[in-house]
């Protein structure tokens, strides 16, 4: 049984990222010291946490010096390498467990996984050439997202596809890279939603209140609690996530999205294992933020309580979205977590605010 945590026991965080940032500011909060991976110098994350071992996610010398200082390692993105967390898996205790790396990594996998656990996701077909393209497009009426099954995120690596002839994707596997795709099936769904859930060392589950996400070029805009969404959906969508979490081993926060179809039919699209842009109201309108919970429970600790105390939106600072912040600070019951990027680039997150009530 691998022991709780203390105060002053250090974790180590791979990724540098404003995800990385805000979990080293919780671990900071409940008396843990924290080191980060990264190897971008004056990364969001290195900015607030202890120390940062500066080299690539892959470099075995760093790993080994990683696990060296850590009691636990976790990490802020899904695209870790796998071999590196099993690696670092001889050393010290890895949460997430790597299995949940390897299934949200591809989306083919990823699918397939839920779909064996029950969960019900929009259909799919594996692509490898522009031949299994037409062939998916035939079975879904000519329509359909077509994404790389790796490395895509805030809409990149995927294209739209609407009564789409066979001539119309002529070449489409090159000009999407050459590499694994998966064609989904393009769904009417109402809107979107996610779940952010936790799961303990002891096995213990908790779920926040549903966000209703709204996306803006693939990139998350707002996300608005209460949802309203029917409440047996998201009992549906609840208890789905809780069965993915136990499937896995999983510890930590996970963020599950959902598509809310007209009939009441739920749908997963996809999870991220680690916590989530769309869980970043819980700071704000939450006892016990999804940052803290994901600390909570990498370190043995128990779950905090996941209610919330208000209503509220929370928004997404993009890029030039920055010039609204001297009038976000003037205004009353605003929460405003700024990232510590010194770059503003369109598309880029730089910060985001949550309005209570």
């Amino acid at each position: 049984m691998i022991r709780p945590l203390v105060p002053g026991d250090m974790i180590g965080i791979i990724g540098g990222g404003q995800l990385g940032r805000m979990l080293a500011m919780a671990a900071a909060r409940l008396g843990f010291r924290t080191t980060i991976l990264e190897p971008q110098p004056d990364c969001p994350a290195a900015q607030v946490a202890n120390s940062q071992i500066l080299a690539a996610y892959d470099d075995r010398a760093a790993l080994t010096s990683l696990a060296a200082r850590s009691a636990v390692v976790t990490y802020e993105f899904e695209n870790v390498p796998v071999g590196a967390a099993k690696h670092l898996t001889d050393h010290v205790p890895v949460f997430p467990p790597p299995l949940a790396l390897e299934t949200a990594q591809d989306r083919l996998a990823e699918k397939s996984f839920l779909n064996r656990q029950g969960i019900s996701t929009a259909r799919f077909h594996p692509v490898d050439n522009d031949s299994d393209l037409k062939s998916a497009l035939e079975i879904f009426g000519g329509s359909g997202v077509l994404k790389t099954r790796r490395l895509g995120y805030d809409g990149k690596g995927q294209r739209l596809l609407r009564n789409a002839t066979a001539g119309d994707v002529d070449g489409a596997f090159e000009a999407m890279g050459g590499v694994p795709l998966i064609l989904e099936e393009l769904v009417a769904f109402d809107f979107e939603f996610s779940i952010i859930a936790a799961r303990g060392l002891d096995g213990s589950m908790m779920a926040y209140d549903a966000a209703r996400n709204e996306h803006s070029d693939g990139i998350l805009r707002r996300s608005t609690v209460p949802a309203g969404l029917d409440p047996k959906m998201e009992e549906t969508a609840r208890e789905a996530t809780f069965a993915l979490m136990a499937a896995l081993g999983y510890v930590g926060v996970i963020g599950v999205e959902f598509f809310a179809l007209a009939d009441g039919t739920v749908l997963a699209n996809e999870f991220a294992p680690r916590v989530h842009n769309s869980g970043h109201w819980t700071e704000a309108a939450c006892v016990v933020s999804q940052f803290e919970q994901h600390i909570r429970a990498v370190a043995g600790l128990p779950l905090g309580a996941p209610g919330r105390h208000s209503a509220c939106v929370m928004e997404n600072l993009i890029g030039d979205d920055v010039e609204r912040i001297p009038d976000l600070m003037g205004e009353a019951g605003v929460v405003l977590n700024l990232y510590g990027k010194t770059e503003t680039r369109p598309g880029r997150k730089m910060g985001h605010f949550t309005r209570l009530g």
